[in-house]
């Protein structure tokens, strides 16, 4: 039977002033240009005193915005937060049995790095496919615990702490990197949380930071790994902590036009209320997208449960079943001829699906995204949805 004729909509006339819904790196703040980074140390040592200053600022003012403890070290780490992360599994895991928690493709990573890369022998995976989330009740937090707050490839968050018991015996490894600015941090259920700059910050990429709790602290300061630990993994020094790293002495060089533009973000937040004016923001940008996908007819939440989906990394599925109905290949094919033509129209950019999750869109709601931007996306995802429709009954005609 040939597939009807889908007369495609009219082409919107309003585009989003700034077209960038990457998932990561994601939008620079609002109003951001060049400019913000001309007092950037460039051509100086990072172990100058002003240059260190500086570092020093960058870990303060996370501090003071996200209202981490004051026991709590707050670090610097080299590799994003792959980095910081990685850091923190390789010098303290081994001690006891741990459980791993993914529900997507970074919190996956981590688990096949447990089990192929450091062969830790007591573990526990619990793994479930992209939109769900495994049985947090199932979970022991007497032992190690690792897991994602937010899914950026999937779209799944945790929808709460309960689970994680006050008089722990383990520890929990936390990577926070599309939730931090995004949700209220419960810093007394974290032992270790890392990020990057360049999610809800819209900064830039290639550097971490890692948040350790005095329980992570007696740890690393206790156990030796029985694994030797390369050098910008490494969080000790002579069996104690290695303090400099929370004090603007980074293990090695970082950029410091990066920094500058992390503190012009961090800045930026302040003027906005600070940690609760981005996770507002956050919240009406994801009420913004909601209130579309619950009238649409082509496209669903990859997260079925609506106490998990994320409110920062949206991410979903094809519903039409002239398209959901088909193989992967043919539906990873109609949504690169969807993004095509956003992109070529400078509607929208960069906002397929992980190239690991199911076909789909991804969209970033985090607070350097205007609520304006996302107000204009919409009438454009559905006028690309209705032409690539067309395209595709053309071809089957």
């Amino acid at each position: 039977m040939t597939a009807p004729v889908i007369k495609p909509s009219a082409k919107p006339t309003i585009k989003p002033n700034n077209p960038r819904f990457s998932s990561g790196p994601c939008s620079k703040r609002p109003g951001w240009t060049i400019a913000a980074l001309e007092k950037a140390l460039l051509g100086r040592s990072h172990r100058s005193a002003e240059a260190k200053s500086i570092l020093q600022d960058t870990i303060d003012l996370h501090r003071e915005i996200m209202g981490i403890p004051d026991d709590y070290r707050v670090g610097i780490m080299p590799g994003s937060n792959t980095g910081a992360f990685e850091a923190a599994m390789w010098c303290l895991l081994g001690q006891r049995g741990v459980d791993v928690l993914a529900w997507e493709n970074f919190s996956q990573v981590w688990a096949k790095d447990a089990v192929d890369e450091m062969k830790l022998k007591d573990l526990r995976s619990f793994i479930t496919p992209y939109g769900e989330i495994p049985n947090l009740a199932e979970i022991d937090t007497d032992r190690d615990v690792i897991f994602p707050w937010n899914g950026t490839t999937s779209g799944v968050a945790v929808p709460h702490t309960d689970w994680i018991k006050d008089d722990r015996k383990g520890l929990t490894l936390c990577d926070a990197t599309s939730a931090v600015f995004g949700y209220d941090m419960p810093w007394d259920k974290l032992d270790v949380t890392t990020w990057s700059w360049q999610k809800v910050l819209g900064g830039e990429a290639a550097h971490g930071m890692i948040v350790l709790s005095p329980r992570a602290v007696e740890r690393l300061e206790t156990y030796k790994p029985a694994w030797p630990i390369p050098k910008l993994f490494r969080l000790t020094k002579k069996g104690k902590l290695d303090e400099g790293i929370f004090k603007g002495s980074t293990i090695n060089t970082p950029s410091l036009l990066a920094v500058e533009d992390c503190l012009d973000a961090l800045r930026w937040v302040q003027s906005i209320g600070g940690q609760a004016g981005t996770i507002q923001k956050t919240k009406d940008n994801a009420a913004i997208l909601d209130r579309w996908i619950a009238q649409s007819n082509w496209v669903d939440y990859l997260a079925a449960d609506p106490a998990v989906r994320s409110r920062t990394s949206i991410c979903l599925k094809l519903t039409d079943p002239d398209i959901a109905n088909q193989p992967d290949e043919a539906q990873e094919a109609f949504v690169k001829n969807l993004v095509g033509k956003l992109a070529t129209e400078g509607a929208a950019y960069d906002i397929n699906a992980y190239r690991t999750a199911p076909p789909g869109l991804r969209i970033w709601c985090g607070s350097t995204v205007e609520k304006s931007d996302l107000e204009a996306l919409l009438p454009w995802l559905d006028w690309a949805y209705a032409q690539a429709k067309a395209d595709l009954n053309q071809k089957a005609a």
